[in-house]
C-alpha cells in the first residue's frame, strides 16, 4: 500500500497569510487525502475506475459547495478556504478535485445564483452532502472553446419543454443524479435546465479509453426528446454570461488545484533526489538536479502568491474573470512543466505507478485544456490589456 509522505512546500511562509480557519480546513482535507485517496488512487487509475465510495467523505468534509452560504446548505466558507480545499484534493488526484469542482462551482453555484427558491431548497442540501451528485453540460461535440454556437435546444409544450441535443466530455456524467444542461430556448437565448436521472430520453454513456483522468468518471449527455417541467429551468440565467460565470468559479478552483499537483510532484522529486545515490552520492548534490528543484520551488511559490492574492480579491468581490483566466493558465502551465521536470529527476522510476508523477502529468494534460485552453486564456489576457478582440 502506498505511503503518503507529502510535506507541503512553503518557501515564502505563506501560512502566515492564512487564518487559523484556513489552516484547519486545509489540514483536515490533507489528512483525509492521505488516509482515503493516496492508498487507493493509483490502483483506481490503473483500472480506470472512479472510487465512488469516497463521495460521502467528500460531502462530510464540506468539499461540495463550500462557499455556498450555510443557510442554503453549503459550507459558508470564504474563497481562500475553498482554494486550499481544491489544492489538497488535486494533490491527491486531479479527478477527485474535478468531481468536487463540478459539484460545487458548476452545479450548486448556478442553482444558488440563478435558481428559484424551490430549486435551491430541493437540490442544494442534498448536493452538499453528496446524497445527490450533479454534472454540468455545456461542451458539445462541435462546440468547445466557442460555446455560443451550441446546438442543444428546447421547444415549449404546455407546462413542459422538450429538450434535444448532445454534450460530451462531461465530468461526473455517468453517475450524476442531475445534469445542469445549457440549451437554446425558442428565441435562441441560452438557458440552464435541470435534467433529472430517470427522465425518458436522457442517458449518460461513459467515455472509455482515456489516457488522462483515468480515475475520474467522464461521459456524454444524450438528450432525445426529453420532457422536462418548466419549473426545472433556472429563472435567473439568460444568455451565455450565466454559464461563463460558473466557469470562472471553477477555474478559480483549478488555479489552486493544479498547484496542488505541482506541489506533490516537487515533494516527490525532492525526496527522491535526497535518497537516490549515483556516483557515490545523492543525486540531489548535482548541479543540474538542484537547478531543476530550485526552479520548481520558485514557480510554485510564485503561483501560491498569485492564488492567495486572487483569493483575497475574490473575497472582496474584486476579482475579474480575466484575472481568474490568468491564474488558471499560469497554474496549469507551471504544474505541467514541474511534472515533466520531476519525471526526469526520477528517471525510469518516474513512469512507474510506485510514484504519482506520471499520473499527475497525464491528468494535467486534460486540466490545461478543459474550462478554457492555454491559448484561449492567453487571448483573454491579451484582449483585456489591449482592448482588441483576437477571437474574431
Amino acid at each position: 500500500m502506498h505511503q503518503d509522505l507529502f510535506q507541503s512546500p512553503d518557501y515564502y511562509l505563506i501560512d502566515d497569510l492564512l487564518t487559523n480557519e484556513h489552516k484547519m480546513v486545509r489540514d483536515s482535507v490533507r489528512q483525509w487525502v492521505k488516509a482515503e485517496i493516496s492508498p487507493i488512487i493509483d490502483d483506481h487509475c490503473q483500472r480506470a475506475v472512479f472510487p465512488s465510495h469516497i463521495l460521502p467523505g467528500l460531502g462530510a468534509l464540506g468539499c461540495f459547495g463550500p462557499t455556498i452560504p450555510a443557510e442554503a446548505g453549503g459550507g459558508g466558507l470564504d474563497y481562500i478556504a475553498y482554494g486550499l480545499m481544491m489544492q489538497e484534493l488535486e494533490r491527491g488526484d486531479s479527478g477527485i478535485r474535478s468531481t468536487a469542482s463540478v459539484q460545487g462551482s458548476l452545479v450548486m453555484h448556478p442553482i444558488y445564483t440563478f435558481g428559484s427558491d424551490v430549486q435551491r431548497q430541493r437540490f442544494l442540501p442534498r448536493l452538499a452532502t453528496g446524497e445527490l451528485m450533479g454534472c454540468f453540460g455545456l461542451t458539445e461535440p462541435d462546440f468547445g472553446s466557442n460555446p455560443a454556437g451550441l446546438l442543444t435546444y428546447y421547444e415549449e409544450d404546455g407546462e413542459d419543454i422538450i429538450l434535444n441535443g448532445a454534450k460530451m466530455w462531461i465530468s461526473n456524467a455517468p453517475f450524476a443524479d442531475i445534469a445542469l444542461v445549457w440549451a437554446k430556448d425558442p428565441e435562441g437565448k441560452i438557458r440552464g435546465v435541470i435534467v433529472e436521472r430517470g427522465m425518458e430520453g436522457f442517458s449518460t454513456p461513459e467515455t472509455k479509453n482515456k489516457w488522462s483522468l483515468r480515475a475520474s468518471a467522464t461521459g456524454e449527455l444524450v438528450l432525445d426528446n426529453v420532457r422536462i417541467p418548466k419549473s426545472n429551468i433556472l429563472p435567473g440565467a439568460r444568455g451565455l454570461k450565466a454559464p461563463l460565470s460558473c466557469l470562472s468559479s471553477a477555474r478559480y478552483g483549478i488555479a489552486w488545484g493544479a498547484i496542488g499537483a505541482a506541489m506533490d510532484c516537487y515533494d516527490t522529486a525532492l525526496r527522491y533526489a535526497q535518497e537516490r545515490v549515483q556516483f557515490d552520492r545523492p543525486i540531489g548534490g548535482f548541479q543540474l538536479i538542484q537547478k531543476k528543484l530550485a526552479e520548481m520551488i520558485t514557480e510554485i511559490t510564485k503561483a501560491q502568491l498569485m492564488n492567495w492574492r486572487l483569493g483575497v480579491l475574490r473575497n472582496e468581490g474584486k476579482a475579474t474573470a480575466e484575472q481568474i483566466s490568468m491564474a488558471k493558465r499560469n497554474a496549469c502551465d507551471t504544474a505541467l512543466n514541474i511534472s515533466r521536470e520531476a519525471r526526469q529527476i526520477l528517471g525510469a522510476m518516474g513512469i512507474s505507478g510506485e510514484y504519482p508523477i506520471m499520473r499527475h502529468m497525464m491528468n494535467l494534460e486534460s486540466v490545461v485544456t478543459y474550462e478554457g485552453t492555454h491559448e484561449v486564456h492567453l487571448l483573454i489576457t491579451g484582449m483585456d490589456i489591449t482592448g482588441l478582440n483576437a477571437f474574431s
